[in-house]
């Protein structure tokens, strides 16, 4: 693939972007300026285009500097990912299963995908025989894998407590015989912490996910209880004792919140979070096809202000050390990112990343759960269907034309599949807010991961 950058300006800074392989460089305004024109026009037109902004000799020297830029392979560098999405297509094993432990929930979220718990269909909850079988299943299409990851889901996964645990222990005791290291996540709604619960889980989850959408006002109108009363009271004490038990013993976790049409100015949710001492936070766009929360055309001008807004506090705070927070859509390492196979891939969602329902039923990720054509299987047959995988194999950042020539490929690796089939019923077809509000944060990211540092940057992308 030929060379290209992506330049573009983040408060007082000029940076640009190679795109292959993931160089990034802060440039004055004189060569910003000239890389306008680089590769489209020779030096005298180029000279032409600028003259009366800067001397000759001036635009003469950065030409010399951006030619020495390129020849040590830090801008327009070319690469061919032919092995790459060979290797996609090669890979066969599973590594990661989202298990949906409870298709039901003591909330009522307003934007909740899951139709408020039970996926459009009956509220169940996951039985220990079928989460013990998913241990199985997953050790068997786990290959030479080692590392395994579990993530336990809902509705709220609480409600099925008792199938955490034992899916926990079994996997715990299979572990020596099986030669697998397991790796646990769980997502909740903090309703049904209690001391005891809270110390089960910080014993036993490598990740914590609490949900949380900020100000008390903001929450309690979209996630309510079944009566419709709000949840915030509540919820906020119980992510706290969490958090605290977290932070001391240095252990994941991330404080979760959505924001929609009626919290566009979210940076205050982020605000308040990390006013009550939340250090990792995540506030995501609401995501749907229909409905009266969603977002729409030209509300991306106001994000933009809001993450922008975010970006300087994160600064301000960090400075100071007071109420420092970490923004998940921010937390791009511009010096060791993932590896190119994985920014082809993305999650890996139908190939390695697997979700299971509480019928045992397999999906290709939790929101493909009740979509009839996306049955990959059940985990007491141990098989998958071969046909959906190979669906999956073959959508990557390269099958999207969207996506094949956009600078922010290797980063948001063409958007979730589900998303897109389920706004534009075609995985291949990105949903278009997401990707702008995908872009700015990534331009925001890369300027925070250069803030207050001189050192040059680089960082180039290796096959896993």
């Amino acid at each position: 693939m030929t060379g290209q950058i992506h330049k573009f300006k983040v408060f007082d800074k000029n940076i640009v972007l190679d795109v292959n392989s993931g160089s990034v460089l802060e440039v004055d305004d004189l060569v910003y300026d000239v890389l306008d024109y680089y590769e489209k026009l020779g030096a005298d037109d180029i000279i032409k285009q600028l003259e009366g902004k800067y001397e000759k000799a001036e635009i003469l020297e950065a030409l010399s500097e951006i030619e020495e830029i390129k020849g040590g392979h830090m801008i327009y560098t070319e690469a061919d990912f032919f092995s790459a999405i060979k290797q996609i297509k090669g890979r066969q094993y599973v590594k990661a299963l989202c298990l949906n432990v409870a298709h039901d929930c003591n909330l009522r979220c307003k934007y909740c995908f899951a139709a408020k718990g039970d996926y459009h269909g009956r509220r169940e909850l996951m039985s220990k025989d079928v989460g013990r079988n998913a241990v199985d299943f997953l050790v068997e299409h786990s290959g030479n894998i080692n590392n395994l990851e579990i993530d336990f889901f809902g509705g709220e996964p609480l409600m099925a407590l008792d199938t955490v645990k034992e899916v926990v222990s079994y996997a715990r005791n299979i572990e020596e015989k099986s030669g697998k290291k397991f790796h646990f996540t769980i997502t909740t709604n903090a309703v049904l912490l209690n001391d005891e619960t809270i110390d089960y889980l910080h014993e036993n989850m490598d990740n914590i996910v609490l949900s949380l959408d900020g100000r008390k006002e903001v929450n309690d109108r979209i996630r309510v209880r079944a009566d419709g009363s709000g949840s915030y009271d509540k919820i906020a004490a119980n992510i706290k004792k969490m958090v605290t038990l977290r932070e001391k013993e240095h252990k994941d976790y991330y404080v979760r919140g959505t924001f929609t049409n009626k919290n566009l100015d979210f940076a205050e949710d982020v605000f308040h979070m990390a006013d009550l001492g939340f250090r990792e936070i995540s506030v995501e766009p609401v995501v749907g096809k229909e409905g009266d929360l969603l977002l729409a055309d030209g509300d991306e001008q106001v994000i933009y202000h809001q993450y922008e807004k975010i970006a300087r506090e994160y600064l301000r705070r960090r400075n100071s050390g007071k109420n420092p927070f970490r923004f998940y859509h921010f937390n791009v390492n511009i010096y060791h990112g993932p590896c190119i196979y994985k920014r082809l891939a993305a999650c890996g969602a139908g190939r390695e990343y697997l979700a299971v329902t509480p019928s045992g039923d397999i999906y290709p990720c939790h929101q493909f759960v009740g979509l009839d054509e996306f049955v990959m299987g059940n985990v007491f047959e141990k098989k998958l269907n071969e046909n959906i995988i190979k669906r999956f194999k073959e959508t990557h950042v390269f099958s999207k034309p969207e996506c094949s020539g956009c600078w922010a490929r290797f980063y948001c690796s063409g958007g979730c599949n589900a998303n897109n089939y389920q706004i534009n019923g075609d995985m291949n077809i990105p949903y278009d807010m997401t990707c702008k509000l995908q872009k700015k944060r990534i331009e925001i990211a890369i300027y925070l991961g250069i803030a207050g540092t001189k050192r040059d940057m680089k960082q180039v992308n290796t096959l896993c």
